[in-house]
């Protein structure tokens, strides 16, 4: 028997919070110090914030921070130092649970004027004043802390030193995505440009006069070159941020400008596919909202992938380098959602489905997948495109330009939700949602939170640092509240792992009789356990970001206690080692999420097993909600919600007993111990333990690193050292004046090397007047 206090507390742990906030609201995050050009979900305590190098207000280390870190709890944030100009970098997930960012811009002063020490080429290696370094083949390194850990050691900060770990080729508005061993395929790029990745006419689309890096590489290269991509050739101007996805057959779906393909990365092996249907656009700076649907064992976790939104803008449109050809602001964004399955479940050919249309148009919105198995989409704007400019083709003057220098207008501040499993006509929604006052257009980011709320931060559509002009540079995170959190009973698992395997025995979870409304059987048929990995969010998108259900069986016990048989993950290629969130979700109601390392916690071929081989669900015959007691027979539940077959277990009644707690004392009243035992044999799930990645070496998380200068081929850990020393640039403080703004101060000036974003010449900017409304 348990003793009264140790029930005591089990009944305590397995009490269930109410959701203190309101669904479909918005909450204040704070101030994020940084704009929110990129994030990251760390573990369960903190959120990793990139901006620019540009000149905030805040600062580290005697320059203006383009990082910072933000406290889930708390909701502020405290800053980082990054060395580099992570400018448009991307960004990914490594086996262990660290972070890794690739590229960015060359170094850049006030204004976003080149940094005054130049590369050969002419950009910017170095800034006096700003103190960034080129980032163009950084790759930073960082490893997530808690509360319990000590900041200020070099183990909680960012590595990033491009003399000792670095890219093959500089890459600016790259893609990243992990394969099933945990390395990762870097995609094309910029080496240096602007606004789209061309000249127009476009008569050099494998180089654009040496801007763009039509290429990839893997991290780490482990021996292996950069290649040439034919499709970012194919695709010129318009495959920046191209969408990545690796598939269950271990290729990859690549789709940028209006164009798609199945891509054998190993053997750089294109397959086309048809193309987008009404030209559409997806990738930047059209910036559709894109993102694989929720994998399941009804899908039988084969992937589709949804695009909404973006723009249809004719190809003259969009002009260069320096700005586009139109107004864009002008040019309504598209509605248009279409789904694609690239490898067909029955062996037919891929193809585009039209989905529901949007509510309204959209440039630069992002789903966000959320733990129910729908997916928000969040920011955006009703017209033009993400990308800032001091003219376009039509506008010639920046003080004509009549948003400043963002290229889209109409802020969307309402979400909406997509229900992928809704009957068409019915999958969109934004009943009962709020809208948010503040602008979420370019540079703005989304992140799902542990508690199932979602983290949205950033905007700037500014050179640098603009707080007077029209979409100002924003500091201001907000939280947004789903529809679940009208619940006021929310999952509480005990038993949640720490570390998921590919295949192997299942693990059990048990769910208190306190954390579902209605009767047990029909939480028990009801509930789903779930994998769901944010990514590295940038651009309206998340690099990495999936939802993958993983099997399970259930037995409801005698006292209203459900215990969950999960099996493990699917093979690697359907979900890539690292972490991840698990969670539990009833009735559409789910958990907080528990963050979990999927995998070995290594790179390298990932160790996998046969599939768990789950008992068979089991019910009881009579149970009354909110009464455990009242049961006294059971019965086989043949629904096995997701494992295939025909299962048998075992039935195990536990202790079931009433608290009472009066006043200060509590006394315990507690009677009746039944057991049942009923075994057959039980069968396997369906899914195929298959893939495993390309090969690569595989490292231990702790291994000592062994650098090799400007290279990427070693897996680099954390526990830097401090290479300070490294930099060779001027640590001098300099007196930082103030913010950046529309009324005066403003500089660009012209590179020798082509086009550059940050510069252009411009006549002096007048006063804008006429801007009463923000939002149209």
């Amino acid at each position: 028997m348990f003793s009264t206090l140790s029930l005591l507390a089990l009944l305590a742990s397995a009490s269930s919070p109410v959701f203190a906030a309101s669904a479909g609201s918005f909450a204040d995050g704070g101030n994020t110090l940084v704009s929110a050009m990129m994030m990251f979900l760390g573990n369960e305590e903190k959120v990793y914030i990139l901006d620019k190098a540009e000149g905030n207000a805040a600062t580290v280390a005697g320059h203006p921070a383009w990082g910072s870190v933000w406290d889930i709890a708390s909701r502020q944030a405290n800053v980082m130092d990054v060395r580099t100009n992570v400018f448009c970098a991307s960004g990914m997930h490594l086996p262990n649970g660290s972070w890794v960012t690739f590229g960015g811009n060359g170094a850049i002063g006030r204004g976003g004027v080149i940094g005054s020490q130049k590369n050969p080429s002419g950009n910017g290696a170095w800034d006096a004043e700003y103190q960034d370094f080129d980032g163009s083949k950084a790759i930073r390194i960082l490893n997530p802390c808690t509360n319990s850990d000590n900041f200020a050691s070099p183990d909680c900060q960012w590595f990033d030193d491009p003399g000792l770990l670095s890219m093959q080729k500089q890459r600016w508005y790259s893609s990243a995505e992990a394969l099933a061993d945990g390395s990762i395929v870097l995609i094309g790029g910029f080496v240096n440009g602007g606004y789209i990745n061309r000249n127009y006419p476009n008569t050099d689309p494998q180089f654009e006069g040496g801007a763009a890096e039509n290429t990839y590489e893997f991290y780490p290269a482990n021996g292996r070159g950069v290649q040439t991509l034919d499709f970012l050739i194919q695709t010129s101007g318009l495959n920046a941020y191209a969408h990545a996805f690796l598939l269950n057959s271990g290729k990859m779906l690549v789709q940028a400008n209006v164009s798609t393909m199945i891509w054998d990365y190993n053997n750089n092996i294109e397959t086309q596919l048809p193309g987008m249907p009404g030209n559409v656009v997806r990738v930047y700076p059209a910036s559709g909202a894109v993102a694989m649907l929720p994998l399941t064992p009804d899908n039988n976790w084969n992937p589709t992938i949804i695009f909404c939104g973006g723009s249809d803008m004719p190809d003259e449109a969009w002009g260069n380098y320096a700005n586009p050809a139109i107004n864009t602001w002008e040019y309504p964004a598209s509605r248009d959602c279409q789904r694609l399955t690239p490898e067909p479940a029955d062996g037919s050919a891929p193809a585009y489905e039209k989905d529901d249309e949007m509510l309204e148009g959209r440039t630069m919105g992002q789903f966000i997948i959320l733990p129910d198995a729908t997916m928000l989409v969040v920011n955006g704007g009703l017209n033009g495109t993400a990308g800032y400019a001091t003219e376009t083709g039509q506008t010639a003057l920046y003080g004509d330009m009549p948003f400043g220098m963002s290229l889209a207008s109409g802020p969307v501040g309402t979400p909406a939700i997509y229900n992928p499993n809704a009957p068409k006509g019915q999958r969109w929604s934004n009943t009962g949602f709020d809208t948010s006052s503040i602008a979420r257009l370019y540079h703005s980011s989304a992140i799902l939170l542990p508690d199932a709320s979602v983290l949205i931060a950033g905007s700037n559509p500014n050179v640098d640092v603009n707080i007077s002009t029209f979409f100002p540079t924003e500091y201001r995170a907000e939280i947004f509240y789903p529809p679940y959190f009208n619940a006021s009973t929310r999952p509480v698992p005990s038993g949640m792992p720490k570390t998921i395997s590919y295949g192997g025995p299942y693990f059990d979870l048990t769910i208190p009789k306190s954390s579902y409304t209605g009767s047990a059987n029909a939480a028990a048929t009801k509930t789903t356990v779930s994998l769901v990995r944010g990514g590295f969010t940038t651009h309206a998108m998340n690099m990495g970001q999936r939802y993958v259900q993983l099997n399970n069986t259930f037995t409801v016990n005698n006292d209203g206690s459900i215990t969950l048989h999960v099996a493990q993950a699917p093979n690697p290629n359907i979900l890539q080692p690292g972490p991840a969130l698990l969670f539990v979700t009833i009735n559409g109601i789910p958990s907080n999420g528990t963050m979990v390392i999927v995998g070995s916690g290594a790179m390298g071929v990932q160790p996998t097993a046969p599939p768990s081989e789950l008992p068979a669900s089991v019910t009881l015959s009579t149970i009354q909600s909110g009464d455990g007691s009242s049961s006294s027979n059971s019965d086989q539940n043949n629904k096995d919600n997701g494992a295939s077959g025909s299962h048998t277990g075992a039935i195990i009644g536990g202790v079931v007993g009433v608290i009472a707690v009066i006043g200060l004392l509590g006394a315990l009243l507690g009677l009746l111990l039944a057991r049942r035992r009923r075994r057959t044999a039980a069968s396997t799930t369906s899914y195929a333990m298959t893939g495993g990645g390309v090969g690569a070496t595989a490292l231990a998380a702790g291994a000592h690193r062994g650098f090799r200068n400007s290279d990427s081929s070693a897996f680099v850990p954390l526990q830097h050292d401090n290479h300070s020393d490294a930099w060779n640039g001027s640590t001098v403080n300099l007196a930082l004046g103030s913010p950046y703004k529309d009324d005066g101060g403003f500089r660009m000036a012209s590179s020798e090397s082509g086009w550059d974003s940050y510069v252009a010449n411009s006549p002096s900017p007048r006063s804008v007047q006429g801007h009463d409304r923000r939002y149209s």
